[in-house]
């Protein structure tokens, strides 16, 4: 017996502050390149990259918006939600190559010094900067709506932090001749970014190794669930996380033999169903159940606990 619900999809709002925050990121790009190459500045081309790989992460963003729309068919019965997720997974790897090569090429410029015009870098330090405020402001509105949304105003803020660490640089290389403080910069916005793919890697890790939740403890799960009338326990319990907002969990449960005999089992599935779509952190919305009479479970080959 089993039981679920249609994906929330997302609004058109939602998706047209995401799409301008997209368009507004993507131009900044195209700015902070043509600087990077003018300025030699390492902080300004690692923000660059940064900004790249957060492009892709509001692609994803807005990807998502589309991706969840589309209905689940017979080949793929959860529709495209786990696109996300190897894309966040990508996305981690390339943060953490960027690192890499800010590492590499910060010891080169250490023993080969590069003149960085503090002028210029700060006027494309302050083009980044406006334009990333202006995509925060059009992002404010609706990062509360939901967890993409939340995202996409992250990605926007960390490339704010960036740009106000471009800034900083510039005025020290301008105010007085601190070449070094292009190095630094370009170190913190680094610093920025390890930390974070870390975090991409080992939530989508989690999701890909279909590890139960975080947020959700299966062993209160299981209590909460024989706490139910008539069920007497629970067996086979799984929850995993299917992309974002999306879980999903299945279980045996074993319920007295007069449930079977007296219609009462109908009831009983109705009252698991409520329990685990309410009751936790984690909402768990795609819920199936496996009602057995006692005894059943000798019959199956192959439990888990």
């Amino acid at each position: 017996m089993s039981g679920g619900h249609a994906h929330t999809l997302p609004g058109s709002a939602s998706t047209a502050r995401i799409a301008v925050a997209f368009g507004i990121t993507a131009a900044l790009l195209v700015a902070q390149v043509v600087g990077s190459i003018v300025t030699g500045s390492l902080a300004l081309l690692v923000d660059t990259v940064h900004m790249l790989t957060d492009i892709a992460g509001l692609g994803v963003a807005l990807g998502a918006q589309a991706l969840l729309r589309r209905p689940p068919s017979g080949t793929r019965t959860w529709g495209l939600v786990r696109v996300e997720v190897l894309a966040a997974a990508a996305q981690a790897a390339a943060l953490l190559v960027v690192a890499l090569v800010v590492v590499v090429e910060g010891v080169r410029r250490l023993a080969e010094p590069t003149e960085v015009p503090g002028p210029l870098l700060l006027v494309f330090g302050v083009v980044g900067l406006a334009g990333n405020l202006v995509a925060l402001l059009v992002l404010a509105g609706g990062r509360g709506s939901s967890l993409n949304q939340r995202a996409a105003f992250l990605e926007v803020l960390n490339d704010a932090i960036g740009s106000v660490a471009v800034i900083a640089a510039a005025v020290a290389i301008w105010a007085w001749g601190f070449q070094q403080a292009d190095l630094i910069a370009s170190a913190l916005v680094a610093a920025l970014i390890v930390p974070r793919a870390v975090v991409l890697l080992r939530d989508t890790g989690r999701i890909l190794l279909e590890a139960t939740p975080a947020a959700l403890d299966l062993d209160e799960v299981r209590a909460h669930l024989e706490r139910q009338a008539h069920v007497l326990g629970v067996h086979d319990l799984h929850a995993t996380t299917l992309g974002t907002g999306t879980h999903q969990l299945t279980a045996h449960v074993v319920v007295e033999e007069s449930c079977f005999h007296d219609g009462h089992a109908p009831r009983i599935l109705d009252a698991l169903q409520a329990c685990v779509a309410e009751h936790f952190p984690v909402p768990l919305e795609h819920a199936t159940f496996q009602l057995e009479p006692p005894g059943h479970a000798s019959h199956e080959s192959h439990l888990h606990a």
